[in-house]
């Protein structure tokens, strides 16, 4: 299938040729790896982006793959989309059903952050009391410290991420250390203070971390990172 369809009867064609090809993809053994890391798709990630290839952009095949509880087709509906695509509020709707780390993450990365209101749903989502949400807000607030840190209040991150980081939950923890990180990183005169609530906090200290990759530690990330010659 590779034309776009607009009419109704046509987009729900489409989406059972797709979903049944997913099907077709499918293998267990990955679906076993991803489900340690809470993901539930069992589709090779390079096939599904051939498959994306060859779809190209079709934003209402794209919305009729997300409505689906797949992982897969969801994964494949950020492939098949573009950030101008969707407005504000329908980026949010998405997020919230979003069900699974990769396609919160790909959702985030791929549409969200290169899009058009990027800066108004970090506002938003920052501030929102589910922690899943929160950590998307955090994400986009560390692609700005890296980005554009003007208007940010780097202190304030800071201190939030002082008092908070260690008691949060999962995912907010690791985008809050993300950003702990990158201000290290980035800000030479926050680096040490950075680096001390690293060290203090001890968040992630014992991740384990494969040979020749950098820990997540984030005096380590810094040090890093500046070693490399990655440092603001």
């Amino acid at each position: 299938m590779t034309t776009t369809e607009h009419s109704p009867e046509e987009i729900a064609a489409a989406k059972s040729e797709v979903l049944a090809e997913l099907e077709a993809l499918s293998d267990p053994r990955i679906r076993a790896v991803n489900e340690k890391h809470g993901d539930t798709h069992a589709v090779n990630l390079t096939k599904l982006r051939a498959l994306a290839k060859r779809l190209k952009a079709q934003p209402m095949l794209a919305r009729a793959l997300w409505d689906s509880e797949d992982s897969a087709a969801k994964l494949l509906a950020i492939l098949i989309s573009r950030p101008s695509h969707f407005a504000h509020d329908e980026l949010d709707a998405m997020l919230r059903t979003a069900g699974t780390p990769k396609v919160h993450d790909w959702l985030v990365n791929y549409l969200v952050q290169k899009g058009p209101h990027s800066e108004t749903l970090r506002e938003a989502w920052f501030a929102d009391p589910d922690p899943v949400v929160a950590s998307a807000g955090w994400a986009l607030t560390s692609d700005r410290v890296v980005k554009k840190p003007e208007g940010i209040d780097q202190v304030a991150l800071l201190d939030q991420i002082e008092a908070e980081m260690a008691d949060a939950p999962e995912r907010l923890q690791w985008a809050m250390n993300t950003c702990l990180a990158q201000i290290g990183i980035t800000n030479p005169a926050l680096r040490n203070r950075a680096r001390s609530i690293g060290e203090r906090l001890e968040v992630l200290k014992d991740y384990p971390t494969p040979p020749n990759c950098t820990s997540p530690f984030a005096p380590i990330w810094i040090d890093e990172m500046v070693r490399r010659g990655r440092a603001g």
